[in-house]
């Protein structure tokens, strides 16, 4: 049975960690990955500061052959970086155990991966992979993939849901609201650049999948 699951990971385990030493209150999230067998190349989002050289704000790291700056939107910058494939992370370890990763999230305090596989065993060999690399991680949930899911639950991932289940019962949606992000970050373990990008990713995603419904009857009767 198909099986998801996250894992922490400690901030400075992940090659894109060495931001953290210059910008510690900035959160980092990368696309979603699809793991080829010899190389990931993926963008990643970096959210929670003006700074214009954000790219020269990463430190050498043996993990990264490259990172590129490509554009900025108010204080979330979008990069791209060239993994090298001789060194053993996360990433490496999804691409060989064939395990799908749906999302990363990492701030100044820890990693957040968010896994899923064909099989339980599946997740299990991706663990202990990462033991034999002496990858420090924490296993913090998992579960069976929900036999049935409805489009937009279908296109959140836990974390977004999580967080937008959270704000809506609290009242960060009401006007005027009845509580911060901060504090929903608080309650979740997260950074406040965090909560903002599932809130944001979320409604993105609800939105999309409402309005594609909306659209349908339209375009059948043209």
């Amino acid at each position: 049975m198909a099986t998801e699951a996250s894992f922490a990971v400690p901030s400075d385990e992940f090659p894109l960690g060495t931001l953290f030493e210059q910008l510690p209150d900035v959160s980092i999230e990368l696309e979603r990955i699809i793991p080829a067998q010899e190389v990931v190349i993926p963008y990643f989002w970096v959210r929670g500061t003006t700074v214009d050289d954000v790219e020269d704000a990463f430190s050498e790291h043996p993990g990264v052959k490259r990172i590129q700056f490509i554009d900025s939107v108010e204080d979330e910058h979008l990069l791209r970086v060239e993994w090298a494939v001789d060194y053993d992370d996360v990433l490496t370890t999804l691409t060989e155990t064939q395990v799908a990763l749906i999302e990363a999230v990492g701030t100044d305090k820890q990693w957040t991966f968010d896994i899923r596989g064909d099989t339980r065993s599946d997740i299990a060999d991706f663990q202990s992979r990462c033991r034999e690399l002496d990858i420090q991680l924490t296993l913090t949930e998992l579960h069976a993939l929900t036999p049935v899911e409805t489009g937009t639950e279908a296109a959140l991932t836990d974390t977004q849901q999580e967080a937008l289940v959270l704000a809506y019962e609290r009242g960060y949606f009401e006007s005027p609201r009845e509580t911060t992000m901060e504090e929903i970050g608080d309650e979740l373990g997260i950074s406040q650049q965090a909560v903002a990008s599932r809130l944001r990713r979320g409604i993105k995603h609800i939105l999309g999948e409402t309005l594609s419904d909306i659209s349908a009857p339209s375009q059948q009767r043209t």
